[in-house]
């Protein structure tokens, strides 16, 4: 019987193939461009990486991703999708130029139909192999816009080093100058004017893989990213065709088609950002009102500007160990909000899984909450983010039956009624235990366990209860 390999065995596999296809495509596109053009060209290709990877990560912030499955994902498109891409295309290229005995026609054909067809499809397998391997880290279209924005960034990256590595040994050939050069205009339009021309294609299947994630239909989890992959294909094609609509057929695809949909690409991740962090808030407030969270939290962990802040203030008074913690609970509170939040949409084929993964973020939220409480409760006091008549530290009401979804508190075990009667003179304090998880799910209302009583947040550099 086949048995799924192991998430190290997956990991080890992935990563010798990265490995594999990163010495392949750097011999190839050294062999291509000569030593000197490979180091030009690399130096000039680097200029717009950080700008794009830091924008696709300030999408994501909201939710981050593991940085280490976001440079796979580079690392794919950089690497193997860049490698499969060259061998596909050049074969496609010298095959149909040998049937039509026709170079030029063979060469239009491969960039306006085989270059976009086998591009697209060779970045959208990074997508895949998250889908199928990361899916807790795919919760939606802001997650498919940003693995599609770091893999297509990596194979610009490839495939810029290898267009102005040419253009450079072509101008050493020439012995033109600088502002004359073909360096220079090569680099004016893929690097200033186009950065995020292979984002905005790539961009596209994400959005339609990261909608099938959320969808409950069958049909549309097929269906969508196979729309998204047609629609990255298509605008694909109009720009490496858009050199065949006469001499100014470039500019007016690039005014009347890039920056408009580049426009409406950056308006909705913007509105997507929004979305996510509106889906943390509400979600949230459930669990506050159980009792796992501080009311003071939940505005401070969906607002970016206090989560930045909470970090601060718990580097300045615990050392980076605490900022640390502080970033990881905030990334865990988020998981946590967005995994229910996909879970009431998603229908109860994802119950079992829900429950599994609830219980391991409570659990880890629970063992941090005595660092990042505070700091998160002083930074929403600081941000001014808590309605004046509200104190940081007054317990959460409960989640009533009018709520479309109760989530258990922290409880601790019961003593036995003769344990009791002895105990009650004594009015000891019960020791602090870890909670104890009860099983819930997102669609069918569980009455709250608690919630037990919070000890006020003593707050970092301050002098009490805020």
């Amino acid at each position: 019987m086949f048995t799924r390999p192991s998430g190290t065995v997956r990991t080890c596999v992935l990563l010798v193939l990265l490995a594999a296809t990163g010495i392949a495509i750097l011999e190839l596109v050294r062999e291509q461009t000569g030593t000197p053009g490979f180091f030009v060209g690399l130096g000039l290709a680097l200029l717009p990486v950080a700008p794009l990877m830091a924008a696709f990560r300030w999408l994501g912030r909201a939710a981050p991703a593991p940085w280490p499955q976001l440079l796979f994902c580079f690392g794919w498109g950089a690497c193997t999708a860049a490698l499969i891409a060259i061998l596909a295309n050049n074969f496609a290229t010298e095959w149909i130029a040998a049937a039509t005995a026709d170079p030029s026609g063979a060469d239009r054909l491969g960039s306006v139909v085989i270059a976009p067809v086998v591009e697209e499809s060779a970045k959208a397998a990074a997508l895949l192999l998250v889908f199928a391997f990361r899916r807790r880290h795919f919760t939606g279209p802001a997650d498919g816009f940003v693995v599609a924005g770091f893999t297509a960034t990596g194979f610009a990256f490839t495939e810029n080093i290898l267009y102005l590595g040419n253009a450079f040994v072509q101008d050493l050939a020439d012995g033109t100058g600088v502002l004359d050069s073909v360096t220079a205009a090569t680099f004016f339009v893929r690097v200033v004017l186009s950065p995020f021309a292979h984002p905005l294609f790539t961009v596209l299947t994400g959005l339609g893989a990261g909608a099938a994630a959320v969808s409950v239909r069958r049909s549309h989890r097929i269906c969508l990213p196979l729309l998204g992959l047609a629609a990255a294909m298509g605008m694909h094609a109009l720009w490496n065709g858009s050199s065949q609509f006469g001499d100014h057929g470039f500019y007016i695809v690039y005014a009347c088609v890039m920056v408009p949909a580049f426009g409406l690409l950056g308006w909705l991740a913007v509105r997507l950002r929004h979305r996510r962090l509106r889906a943390v808030a509400d979600e949230l407030a459930l669990y506050a009102a159980a009792g796992w969270l501080a009311p003071a939290e939940v505005p401070a962990l969906a607002s970016m500007p206090a989560r930045s802040l909470a970090r601060g203030l718990a580097r300045r008074s615990g050392g980076r160990a605490a900022g640390r913690t502080v970033a990881r609970y905030e990334a865990d509170a988020a998981a946590l909000a967005l995994l229910r939040n996909r879970a009431r949409r998603g229908g109860p084929p994802l119950k079992a899984d829900f429950a599994r993964r609830e219980k391991e973020l409570l659990h880890r939220l629970w063992q941090r909450r005595a660092t990042a409480g505070p700091a998160l409760a002083r930074a929403a006091v600081l941000e001014e983010l808590l309605p004046p008549w509200t104190h940081a530290s007054e317990p959460a009401g409960r989640v009533t039956a009018a709520d479309p979804a109760t989530v258990p508190g922290p409880r601790r075990e019961e003593p036995r009624p003769a344990e009791a009667r002895q105990a009650e003179p004594r009015r000891a304090e019960p020791r602090r235990e870890e909670p104890f998880l009860r099983r819930s799910g997102p669609w069918t209302p569980a009455t709250p366990a608690g919630p037990p009583s919070i000890r006020p947040c003593v707050l970092p550099g301050g002098d009490g209860v805020r």
